[in-house]
């Protein structure tokens, strides 16, 4: 099992380098930088700032369908009947939305890795626990996200009129059915606009995950900066590379909103 794994990944990592954008055989960088400082291979700081790029990246998409399934829940138990349902969710929304995001990230990674601690040692283990820092990232920004989200998707489930409630028992869909056929699409295209904003805020908390070591953009070519003395040109690379994650992201969404469009029309 442990063979097929390894070769799972060891595919998973061709494929990677075939496609990589920067170092790989058509990259950017391995055709317009080899003479210079973002060089492929040990001659450069090319591969270290590509592998950053996977990492941000990575870091955002992990995160999105966590914090929009949270975001999701915590929006249905604020508009519930049950009164401790909707103060426990207010409760979670006004912590997560008044903390700063960097205070969350470091109460995750180091309060999880006491909690762990604490728990592993009830059982007998008593050697140190140190807590992913990916892991703790996408915990961090997933509940300030979904913090932000259940607002959005909180103002969207009140855009829908009552009748299509209604509509649904009417048709005898049970609350689950009349949910995921009639209200969760019109929700989606009520709430798309807000989810763009929040998901180019996510892009740029990202940035955020470095002071814990993990290797994103920013601490990849902060490292390069502060080795090279080349800090204009290093920093200056990080903006271009966000700013390439935003406009991708912009034209994704679009592109995800005439489609939504197009198929209320449809209707």
């Amino acid at each position: 099992m442990s063979g097929l794994f390894a070769a799972i990944y060891s595919g998973l990592a061709w494929v990677v380098s075939i496609i990589d954008p920067f170092c790989g055989p058509v990259g950017v960088f391995r055709l317009f930088g080899s003479d210079t400082l973002l060089a492929c291979g040990e001659t450069g700081w090319g591969d270290e700032v590509a592998y950053g790029f996977l990492v941000t990246a990575s870091l955002a998409i992990a995160t999105l369908p966590v914090g929009l399934t949270v975001g999701f829940f915590v929006a249905l138990a604020k508009q519930s009947e049950e009164r401790s349902l909707r103060l426990a969710a207010n409760i979670y929304t006004t912590i997560f939305r008044g903390l700063p995001e960097l205070l969350t990230l470091f109460i995750v990674y180091y309060g999880l890795q006491i909690l762990v601690q604490q728990f592993l040692a009830t059982i007998g283990y008593e050697g140190p626990v140190e807590i992913n820092a990916f892991v703790a990232g996408m915990i961090a920004l997933g509940v300030v996200f979904s913090a932000y989200c259940s607002e959005v998707l909180l103002s969207a489930f009140k855009a829908i009129p009552h009748g299509q409630y209604e509509a649904g028992d009417a048709l005898g869909l049970h609350r689950g059915a009349t949910m995921r056929l009639i209200i969760l699409p019109q929700l989606i295209r009520i709430a798309l606009p807000g989810l763009g904003n929040l998901w180019m805020a996510l892009l740029k908390d990202t940035a955020l995950v470095s002071v814990v070591g993990l290797p994103d953009i920013l601490r990849q070519t902060g490292v390069a900066a502060r080795v090279t003395k080349q800090a204009f040109e290093f920093f200056g690379l990080a903006c271009i590379l966000f700013l390439i994650l935003a406009m991708i992201s912009s034209v994704a969404f679009s592109a995800i909103e005439r489609r939504t469009k197009r198929a209320e029309m449809g209707r």
